[in-house]
């Protein structure tokens, strides 16, 4: 119960975690070739991200995160976006929704609610099933975009050499 909880949470406030990662990622020291892309089109591709999250990990098809993910790597190889920028503004994706889960977990919230002790080990799990497939989730997400930013790089090389 928790869990789907905290998934319907994540989608719905998706708008508002894209805009916050979109905000990090477009002001962080660590992704200054993200400084100057478009703030719209990175906030939309971020919310499909979160928006889609349940459906995504709650199938476990990596099909979805392959499409997704190795286009994103082709579009930031082409608009010059090094891949060690890439990595950490995935990274970024995955430390905000971390936060919005560990800040709306509800874990906390069970003070006071009689036998709250009984129900924190499974508030606790659900935590922990979803900090895990949200590791699984990202895991694939950077393989892939990885693969995608190598295609669109041996594209461009082999459009150099001829």
């Amino acid at each position: 119960m928790l869990l789907s909880r905290l998934i319907w949470l994540i989608e719905n406030h998706a708008e508002d975690l894209a805009h916050a990662t979109v905000e990090d990622i477009t002001t962080n020291p660590k992704t200054p070739s993200f400084h100057s892309l478009s703030r719209e089109e990175m906030e939309s591709r971020i919310y499909r991200l979160y928006r889609n999250l349940g459906r995504w990990i709650g199938t476990r098809d990596e099909a979805h995160i392959a499409a997704e993910y190795y286009d994103l790597g082709r579009s930031r190889r082409a608009d010059g976006v090094p891949l060690s920028e890439i990595v950490y503004a995935v990274i970024l994706y995955k430390e905000h929704l971390r936060r919005f889960i560990r800040d709306n977990s509800l874990v906390e919230s069970t003070a006071g609610v009689p036998d709250h002790e009984e129900l924190l080990p499974v508030l606790l799990y659900g935590v922990q099933e979803l900090n895990y497939m949200v590791g699984h989730f990202f895991d694939a997400a950077l393989y892939h975009t990885a693969r995608g930013y190598e295609s669109a790089a041996g594209e461009l090389q082999r459009t150099n050499k001829t």
